[in-house]
């Protein structure tokens, strides 16, 4: 072969194999505010695209893009590797028989429940569910149905309706459409902020109905292991890239959270 020939062809390989390239790591995300807002959309918002964003600018090792999922299409497509982690996830939710790894991201959020204000209504209302009427997040999995997110367990035996939108069940009880709705103490403090002239509306259970520990959820044999993610996000904790973004969204570190448990309301 002649030498020239031979020297193209090296420079080919060289360059189909560039050293030190990134690789590629898919994040699956569906719609959980404020965690992810749309993630199918072109311009995709909330804490997980801001959390990416800093990975990517932290580091050139890894490039972390977000695919969109769906909260019930979320575990076919990881264990047909579509995706190859999950951020603010608990492994309580669903991947109970899914094999994982998984990361504790030492966050920590909650769910609450949430009423109409009015006239003689106070931190009662909340001792029993009863025959309330509630207004659910179709796909979540609430502490007070034992984790047990299928439709129509909730609508037979809770006097469910359930929606894609937490601001359709917040607006459902400001129109006393239903009794009761659970919300994602994070986004309701972002909407209260949001909305102030509805703040004195809301009625909010001192109670929770579960307290998240978050999770990154991790595919086997993936792009990326637990040990290398928790050694990039705690290069951003350090930098305070990490802090800042958590206090933006209303999320706590496990270590300012204190101890919070879940307490569900009984039937």
């Amino acid at each position: 072969m002649p030498v020239l020939l031979r020297l193209l062809l090296i420079t080919v390989v060289f360059c189909a194999f560039p050293a030190g390239a990134e690789q590629r790591v898919r994040v699956g995300a569906y719609h959980f505010p404020p965690y992810i807002v749309k993630p199918e959309s072109a311009a995709p918002e909330g804490l997980v695209p801001e959390l990416l964003a800093a990975l990517n600018g932290a580091q050139s090792d890894y490039r972390f893009d977000l695919v969109p999922t769906s909260v019930t299409r979320r575990y076919r497509d990881f264990t047909h590797a579509r995706y190859d982690l999950i951020l603010f996830e608990s492994p309580d939710w669903g991947w109970q028989d899914i094999p994982l790894d998984k990361l504790d991201l030492q966050i920590v959020d909650a769910e609450v429940y949430v009423a109409r204000n009015q006239h003689g209504r106070d931190q009662r209302f909340f001792d029993r569910l009863g025959d309330k009427r509630m207004a659910l997040y179709n796909g979540y999995h609430y502490g007070f149905a034992g984790y047990n997110a299928d439709q129509d367990y909730l609508t037979r035996q809770f006097n469910a309706v359930l929606t894609y939108s937490h601001d359709s069940n917040l607006l459902m009880l400001l129109h006393d459409r239903v009794d009761i709705s659970v919300v994602t103490r994070s986004y309701l403090r972002i909407y209260q902020r949001e909305h102030p002239q509805e703040r004195q509306q809301l009625l909010v259970s001192e109670r929770t109905d579960q307290v998240y520990h978050h999770h990154a959820l991790l595919r086997p044999q993936g792009p990326i292991d637990a040990v290398r993610l928790e050694s990039l996000l705690g290069q951003l904790q350090r930098s305070g890239k990490l802090g800042e973004l958590l206090q933006r969204y209303h999320v706590t570190a496990a270590t300012e959270a204190g101890s919070e448990r879940a307490d569900p309301m009984p039937r």
